[in-house]
């Protein structure tokens, strides 16, 4: 691990998408920790997680508004976004501070997002980018399906389909993930359905750690952006249940309809430790 001799953390998840979290500095941003993801992230050998986190503060002293924020995916590569990581790490900062701090702004991957703690849940926003409908198209359980593209902080397809639990998300979600018309960088595969008014239920597989996990914050912008383009959902709060049996919230930003959206939901801190 990156030039320490003990490593405090935190064990945080965000309605269900755990992390390692360590409160660093600003130097510790740039830092590789690739390899202590891949070794702190494994499920059987490591404390196991789905991604290994990074926050450190951009300033100092009781005035703290803001913080910077790394997330390693479990396989090591860089998350460009996570909303979840993102939530968890506001909650740590908010806690830090007593409570103090409940308004922020934290940056990933040299993306400002705002982030509020509330009594209601954990809330942040995540930018949205271009729109491909019909991207991919592959054959589920002898149908075409398609796949819908849509950039959320990081890449996303997704597919509506009548019952998400009849989908295995491993399988077809590793099959679209390294589909050729996706390459080079591969996306994230989500498979939805109404649930009804302002519902949905989602499955995610997330690139980077090469699994289904329980809850992907981006995975639910991209969710809900497809389905209201889709007419499934109103252009308004949208509840997406996802497998950890936890839902995130998804509403359009105030001010910036269409280019950004807040993703709230509880985070939950298991246990902390130290390494040696």
């Amino acid at each position: 691990m990156p030039e320490q001799c003990v490593l405090r953390f935190r064990k945080v998840h965000g309605a269900g998408n755990d992390f390692v979290l360590v409160t660093g500095t600003a130097e510790d941003l740039d830092k590789d920790w690739a390899d202590t993801a891949r070794r702190l992230c494994a499920r059987r050998t490591g404390i196991g997680a789905d991604g290994l986190v990074i926050s450190a503060p951009l300033t100092t002293g009781p005035d703290l508004r803001g913080g910077g924020v790394a997330c390693f995916n479990a396989d090591g590569s860089v998350a460009t976004m996570c909303g979840n990581a993102l939530r968890c790490a506001a909650w740590c900062t908010a806690n830090d501070s007593g409570a103090a701090v409940k308004d922020m702004r934290l940056v990933m991957a040299g993306v400002e997002h705002q982030a509020q703690v509330r009594d209601d849940g954990v809330w942040v926003t995540a930018e949205v980018g271009p729109v491909e409908p019909r991207r991919v198209q592959v054959v589920l359980g002898g149908r075409p399906i398609w796949f819908d593209s849509v950039h959320t902080g990081t890449e996303h397809v997704v597919a509506v389909v009548p019952d998400v639990d009849d989908i295995d998300a491993v399988v077809y979600g590793r099959l679209v993930r390294n589909h050729h018309d996706l390459a080079p960088l591969g996306t994230n595969v989500n498979f939805i359905q109404t649930a009804g008014s302002q519902e949905l239920k989602i499955r995610t597989y997330e690139r980077g750690v090469e699994a289904e996990t329980l809850s992907c914050g981006s995975g639910a912008v991209a969710a809900v952006v497809i389905a209201a383009m889709r007419g499934l959902v109103a252009d308004k709060q949208v509840t997406v249940h996802n497998r950890s049996g936890t839902p995130l919230m998804v509403r359009p930003h105030a001010q910036r309809r269409g280019k950004a959206f807040w993703i709230g939901g509880p985070v939950t801190q298991t246990y902390e430790g130290e390494l040696g």
